[in-house]
């Protein structure tokens, strides 16, 4: 007979954009549980049209010239492989290629790039941190990411001495629900736990429901919230959340087992062996 999972009869929300949360969900399902997909951000790429692909080519035909490039993120990975092997069939030699956390790496590296990240850690701070980019006085460096988001990174090697472009490949959108819909997946399927990985998540989610009724959701601020980082963590607190959980790190799996106690997951992983 089949030990029944660790999340048995708890239903949990998934946000990860589009087709990234199929892993996700399955674990959950995995684990017994149900899981709710509702993707709090749309991810467009940029295209030969779009506003910002000039900056972008430009420093594509250029990327010869760069020490570092630095991809933000495995959206960032994917999209800047794509558009670099456009420019370069044979890429240029001699770069340093740099993910911010371990998925974002392991994107690139099964995309062919001999790249490496921060062992500890998974975001901008932790690679910063690292003797790698301390020293980066008159070096170029390029990183690909997302439209909008934080600056640390550009601002703080700035601050070093280095030269720093924004490649931006691709565009962030806050997508369409009916009421509806965040009805039935917020309210009527009484989700036991949310995750969410960013805060343009979070704020996303915020706009969403505050532009339908914002007061049937209130029970949603005090569901189990799991989140990656201390940072995201404060913007939930200030959005007025009660029950905070902060994961290992933005992976599946470390979201996941995030929401149980350790001697719960532990217990049923020694069932499983």
């Amino acid at each position: 007979m089949a030990v029944p999972g660790p999340l048995q009869g708890q239903s949990i929300l998934v946000t990860r954009p589009g087709d990234q949360n199929v892993a996700q969900c399955q674990l959950i399902e995995s684990l017994g549980g149900t899981a709710i997909s509702l993707p709090l951000l749309c991810l467009e790429a940029v295209t030969d049209d779009s506003e910002l692909y000039s900056a972008l080519k430009h420093c594509l035909l250029d990327l010869d010239l760069y020490a570092k490039v630095i991809f933000v993120s495995p959206n960032a990975a994917r999209l800047g492989a794509e558009k670099i092997d456009d420019y370069w069939p044979q890429r240029p030699v001699g770069i340093d290629w740099i993910g911010i956390g371990q998925q974002t790496t392991q994107q690139l590296q099964a995309l062919g790039f001999d790249a490496w990240c921060c062992a500890e850690g998974y975001d901008s701070e932790t690679l910063l941190a690292t003797p790698q980019m301390q020293q980066v006085e008159d070096q170029r460096i390029l990183i690909l990411r997302g439209d909008g988001g934080r600056d640390l990174m550009r601002d703080t090697l700035t601050v070093r001495g280095a030269k720093v472009d924004y490649g931006t490949v691709y565009y962030r959108r806050c997508p369409s629900y009916s009421e509806q819909t965040l009805k039935q997946k917020l309210v009527d399927a009484a989700p036991s736990a949310l995750l969410i990985t960013s805060g343009e998540g979070l704020t996303n989610l915020q706009t969403l429901i505050s532009g339908h009724l914002a007061g049937r959701f209130q029970t949603l601020y005090h569901t189990l919230l799991v989140v990656p980082s201390k940072r995201i963590a404060q913007i939930a607190e200030n959005l007025g959340y009660q029950q905070i959980k902060v994961a290992s790190g933005p992976d599946d799996y470390s979201m996941v087992r995030a929401i149980l106690p350790e001697m719960d997951w532990n217990s049923w992983h020694d069932k499983q062996i």
